[in-house]
């Protein structure tokens, strides 16, 4: 899933590439993943790309004096931006994994895409995206922007698992499972320490190596092409889609705890004393 950095990274390759240039087409092909018809996507033919920034992981690309295109990408969704297209052809409805296509007048542009069956892209065309997106109306505080004590106030605002609150979105804009993942190893912490016994010194502590792996994740990714963000991101990770791999401070071997849908990975000696977290599914296994 992106996360902060790969959104911050998109919406600056999009103000260097894309801003200053026209719409030539908006075209939707999967006509679910658009969730407003207010304005309509013609109405952009013929206006500019005036901006490009983000609302945590949401994207946010202004389009004339009023219209913001807003994007999130979810589990499985990606821009992909095109120097050129193959065909000026529209596109046909249920194009495969592409949900919307945007040309330009310089003949580039870009798809929004999402793989797999799980259709959870989500696009807006809105005035005003604080209050008529919902997603990103309820947002908590911005990651690289809060200060010390409201980061320590939003993660005592919910009392449970640190890596659950950490998440939360309306705790926190723009951290997810895999950079969650990484903050707490950094700050060398359990996924499953309690919110609400936090002293400060450990708040401290998180909220420093949050903005650490958080600014240097943003410095590797922002100046990527799009196509090369995903492998960048991998390429930075310590501990998270690491499983069996050994931990880059201590060595030993990353573990993983498994739910329904997700994962979280984390080194024992670096976060746990050297204990072991269970895991649901394998405990199921065995019984």
């Amino acid at each position: 899933m992106p996360e902060l950095p790969e959104v911050e990274a998109l919406a600056a390759y999009l103000r260097e590439r894309a801003v200053g240039h026209t719409v030539q087409r908006f075209e939707v092909s999967s006509f679910s993943a658009l969730k407003t018809y207010d304005p309509a996507p013609s109405a952009l033919t013929g206006l500019p790309l005036t901006s490009a920034g983000r609302h945590g992981k949401f994207l946010d690309i202004g389009i004339g004096p009023e219209v913001h295109l807003v994007v999130h990408l979810a589990r499985a969704g990606w821009l992909h931006y095109r120097d050129a297209f193959k065909s000026p052809a529209p596109l046909k409805p249920g194009s495969g994994p592409i949900a919307i296509r945007l040309r330009l007048d310089d003949g580039s542009g870009f798809d929004l895409t999402e793989a797999g069956t799980q259709k959870s892209l989500a696009a807006y065309l809105v005035r005003d995206p604080l209050t008529e997106v919902p997603g990103v109306s309820r947002l908590g505080p911005d990651a690289l922007a809060v200060s010390r004590d409201e980061f320590a106030a939003a993660i005592r605002s919910r009392n449970g698992q640190v890596k659950g609150v950490l998440v939360d979105q309306e705790v926190l804009a723009g951290i997810g499972n895999a950079y969650s993942d990484e903050i707490l190893h950094v700050a060398k912490m359990s996924p499953f320490a309690l919110t609400g016994k936090l002293t400060d010194e450990q708040i401290t502590t998180l909220y420093e190596a949050m903005r650490e792996v958080e600014t240097d994740a943003v410095q590797r990714s922002v100046g990527q092409k799009a196509a090369e963000l995903k492998g960048e991101k991998r390429a930075g990770m310590r501990v998270h889609a690491r499983t069996g791999l050994p931990c880059p401070v201590c060595g030993d071997t990353v573990r993983e705890v498994s739910f329904a849908d997700k994962s979280l990975q984390y080194c024992a000696t670096c976060q746990t004393g050297g204990k072991p977290l269970a895991d649901r599914r394998l405990s199921k296994l065995v019984r």
